[in-house]
């Protein structure tokens, strides 16, 4: 039960927040109440007498420390730091030296005295910190008081927050001495001529020449209080001269590092999208540390964003777009801490104007309190998109590629880095290139004019770099600190199709070792054995498993789970979390009398593309009209069948299969029969003579279900030799689930969550067809990507599967209200086709685009989407401007008094109290109407 007075702020179930908390010492509670009221760092004017037992200041330190050692710190100086040598401390408490030492020992390794050396001759000289910036990080630095006394992180989050959002509105721009502060990426200000040395975190390295990295403080927090989300604590922080010593000698968790290992650390947290900030309550000669922050971890961005004042944390820059550069591609929307940078659109409205854009709220001028606050802000800061939506390509793709932003370096002739764009959503590129169904093009807006561009074959010409091993984009693999994950994390993918892969590699990606299970002799799945080559050659998936294999991933063959080893059999290896994605692997039955001697699709492709003999002979009916039945239709005349008669429920308009695909089995000699259905196969001898196919009147009910109505009384009857039945596809399970919690649908899918994709055993995942039912390779894809989100939070306690995850929900433009002022007049493109009977060819005729007519393609784009970047919410880190492959975005220094750094003493004079007044002024005049 959460107390009415934390309501406001972010606590949960799993703090420690007891009501009627007693102390066991009325003496000793007089004294913590004192030292609680003393060490508090609270410009809301509290008193000593509104501290209550409650107060996790007030029972935290009656948890830690003796009486005696409360004595001890009460003998510093009230509310003011004051530095003593231990020979001071002795004399003030009438104690040995000696024990004074011990007694300093204790509550240092603590963590709530400190040390330093800024004195003439260097000696060390203990004071009390504030809670925070300050005890709380040091005491959330120590491991084995955290293992004794978890309620540390409940405490560290009350006194990062509930102090703080008394007053956050007060702070000005800059902090005032409060907290921390964000600091850029120094790249992101080389070109800043008006840049000042305080920004500039090489400044700060040069100034010391001691260093320590530790444990994040923030994310350990989190993780003990259920609200981690993946990126685990790890020695992310950086400690600067005196601080360095401190946190080593009194056994933090920290260790001493040089120059070179600290600015590694910082290389690669800023492309793991980390934000850089500094201690801000020094003053401008001093910083303590330096953090490398998780944006939904972080207690310093959550005091900026859960009040919406930006002004505790942001920089002195804002980031803005060069609307003519910008191509959308969403990258530096991702990696934006706090959702500041959101997709909208380029092109303007229908009436010539162009869509206004809203901006956060500030609290420079207006009364604010809770009913300003925003506890949604870790969600919040992972919407993509603004209401009027972007760019239609990238919001119909399932994997949500950057369309526009491959499409452009295609135009300029940069394809490998339009790979390693497109790999950072899809890595089967050159698969996809070869079977999507197309639906960005579906959507494109070009369209609405002529003809959608061909990103399709844009991309396909990008991907063929895969085909050749020198050219070949393989990623890094490593985790957020740039290592690999242990033995300890590893995880088993079930399944080597196109979901099983993807998750494998975006895993691999992140540092986990993986293993992928797979029951043929081949990987692959449904790519391999139900898409016949002819659309798909074996060369373009081994290629892009071939890099998934140099990424590190192990493969095993003819492993069949369930049968051959069991979960729990795998569980007993190490094997922490399973992303099952077997896919739909046989054929679903017609319920028809005589179909026991028809053959499903799915197997007669699996049989087909084992072996490319003559394997049909005389007349064949392929039943069904999705695009895997135009597969099988085609394969039967390439198989050996004299000819091939396709049976459909749907009419001309209605079947589901792709047009185009329609137009190349027609084109190969495939006879297609709309709006019948099956009714009997007929057979003599135990071989197929005919089918009595019966007429439909009716697909789909006026709920848009598919509920066929036929008119028995009108039948016809085909004689042929086989029957090859393509009506829908069946999971096989075998023993895989035997003993598991796994729900399974009526239609044999398994049941999971459709954001995290967890099933009811909570270390099962599952993606692809087996769990959504026959879909096409692009969505097996994106779901393999959500299946590494997970299964990173998953296998580390304390993660939590959803907070502060983005969740890839884009929308459209409206195609209805734009104007497209100029385009290129140029015709769509088209590939070309290699010399040979088509339908008597395994080989795929289709040949890519010219690097002449890619360009010309690329240049047909109408590049609709762009990002908007709210300067009222952006905090200047600078991150954007590290994912942005276009020189779209940069910083500009448009708030230089952010920068101004005072110690938390001279900042409420100083800075506080002249904004809180002109602040009033402000309010009384909007008030007014003035």
């Amino acid at each position: 039960m959460i107390p009415e007075k934390f309501k406001n702020y972010t606590f949960n179930e799993n703090d420690f927040l007891p009501e009627g908390y007693q102390s066991e010492d009325k003496e000793k509670e007089a004294l913590v109440r004192k030292l609680a009221f003393m060490i508090s760092d609270d410009i809301t004017f509290r008193k000593e007498k509104d501290i209550t037992n409650d107060d996790p200041d007030f029972w935290l330190l009656d948890r830690l420390l003796t009486k005696e050692e409360v004595r001890l710190m009460l003998s510093f100086k009230k509310k003011r730091v004051v530095k003593l040598t231990l020979e001071e401390i002795a004399e003030r408490n009438q104690l040995s030296v000696d024990k004074v030492k011990d007694l300093v020992d204790h509550i240092c390794r603590i963590g709530l005295i400190e040390f330093d050396r800024e004195n003439e001759d260097h000696h060390r000289q203990y004071f009390i910190p504030k809670f925070v910036v300050g005890s709380g990080e040091y005491m959330m630095m120590n491991g084995a008081l955290l293992a004794e006394h978890p309620e540390v992180a409940t405490f560290f989050h009350y006194a990062s927050s509930v102090p703080v959002g008394k007053v956050a509105h007060m702070v000005p721009p800059g902090g005032g001495g409060l907290g921390m502060h964000v600091i850029p990426v120094e790249k992101a200000i080389e070109h800043c001529s008006t840049a000042v040395s305080l920004e500039k975190i090489s400044h700060w390295m040069k100034k010391y020449d001691k260093y320590a990295l530790d444990v994040c403080s923030c994310r350990r927090q989190q993780t003990i209080r259920g609200e981690g989300d993946g990126n685990v604590e790890d020695y992310f922080c950086i400690a600067l001269g005196d601080m360095a010593e401190y946190l080593v000698e009194t056994h933090k968790d920290a260790r001493y590092a040089t120059y070179d290992e600290v600015m590694e650390v910082l290389r690669i947290s800023e492309e793991k999208g980390f934000v850089h900030q500094i201690t801000n309550l020094d003053g401008e000669d001093k910083i303590v540390g330096i953090c490398n922050c998780n944006a939904t971890t972080c207690n310093a961005i959550r005091t900026s964003q859960l009040f919406n004042t930006p002004n505790m944390s942001a920089s002195a820059y804002r980031a803005h777009v060069e609307k003519d550069k910008c191509v959308a591609c969403g990258k530096c929307v991702e990696v934006c801490p706090v959702g500041a940078a959101k997709l909208g659109q380029k092109l303007c409205k229908a009436d010539g104007t162009t869509v206004k854009y809203p901006k956060a709220e500030l609290p420079d001028a207006v009364k604010w309190g809770p009913h300003k606050w925003n506890k949604n802000f870790r969600d919040d800061a992972k919407i993509n998109v603004y209401e009027t939506g972007t760019a239609p390509c990238k919001t119909a793709c399932p994997a949500h590629l950057a369309v526009q932003g491959y499409i452009r370096m295609a135009a300029e002739g940069r394809y490998l880095d339009a790979l390693k764009l497109i790999k950072q959503d899809n890595p089967l590129p050159a698969v996809c290139g070869a079977v999507c169904n197309r639906r960005c093009e579906d959507r494109c807006t070009r369209g609405l004019i002529d003809q959608p561009v061909a990103i399709d074959e844009i991309k396909k010409f990008i991907a063929a770099q895969e085909l050749r091993e020198e050219s070949r984009y393989i990623p890094h693999c490593y985790n957020d600190i740039g290592q690999q994950w242990g033995d300890e994390y590893k995880v088993a993918v079930i399944g080597a199709g196109p979901a099983g892969l993807s998750a494998a590699y975006y895993l691999r990606e992140n540092g986990y070792p993986v293993t992928v299970f797979e029951k043929e002799k081949e990987p692959g799945g449904m790519l391999r054995y139900g898409i016949p080559s002819f659309r798909l050659e074996r060369s373009v998936i081994d290629a892009e498993i071939d890099v998934i294999r140099a990424m590190g991933a192990e493969f095993k063959f003819g492993v069949e789970v369930g049968k051959d080893v069991t979960l729990d059999d795998l569980r007993a290896q190490g094997y922490k979390a399973f992303f099952v994605a077997i896919g739909m692997q046989t054929g679903r039955k017609a319920g028809v009398p005589g179909e026991e001697l028809a053959e499903s699709g799915v197997d007669f492709l699996r049989r087909a593309n084992a072996d490319h003999g003559k394997i049909l002979s005389g007349k064949t009916v392929v039943i069904g009209g999705g695009n895997v039945a135009i597969d099988v239709a085609r394969t039967a005349l390439r198989a050996g069948a004299s000819e091939v008669e396709m049976i459909c429920l749907e009419g001309p308009d209605e079947m589901p299969a792709a047009k185009d695909e329609i137009a190349e089995a027609r084109a190969e000699g495939v006879v297609i029969k709309n709006c019948w259905g099956p009714k009997e196969v007929l057979t003599r001898d135990g071989k197929i003579t005919g089918i009595v196919l019966k007429q439909c009147v009716q697909v789909y009910d006026k709920n848009g279900r598919f509920a066929p109505v036929y008119d028995e009384s009108e039948t016809k009857t085909v004689e042929c030799s086989h029957v090859l039945m393509s009506i829908g596809q069946a999971p096989v399970w075998g023993d895989l689930l035997k003993g598991s919690r796994v729900e399974i649908r009526p239609n044999g899918t398994a049941v999971a969550d459709p954001v995290t994709l967890q099933t009811a055993e909570p270390d099962v995942f599952v993606g692809g067809d087996i769990f959504h039912g026959a879909k096409f390779a692009i969505d097996a894809i994106a779901d393999g990507r959500e299946g590494m989100v997970s299964i990173r939070r998953y296998v580390h306690p304390g993660q939590s599967l959803t907070l502060g995850r983005d969740l890839r929900e884009f929308i459209e433009l409206d195609r209805d209200d734009i104007r497209v002022e100029s385009y290129d007049n140029s015709p769509r493109q088209a590939p070309g086709f290699k010399p040979g009977d088509a339908a008597h060819t395994y080989e795929d005729l289709r040949l890519p685009l010219t690097e002449e007519q890619v360009r010309a393609e690329a240049n047909r784009c109408l590049k609709c989407g762009q990002t908007v970047v709210d300067t009222n919410r952006c905090i200047g880190c600078g991150l954007c401007t590290t994912r942005c492959e276009f020189d779209a975005i940069h910083l500009r220094r448009d708030i230089p008094e952010n920068t101004r750094m005072f110690t938390a003493e001279e900042g409420k004079l100083k800075a506080i109290l002249p904004y809180v007044a002109k602040r009033g002024v402000r309010i009384l005049r909007n008030k007014n109407g003035k």
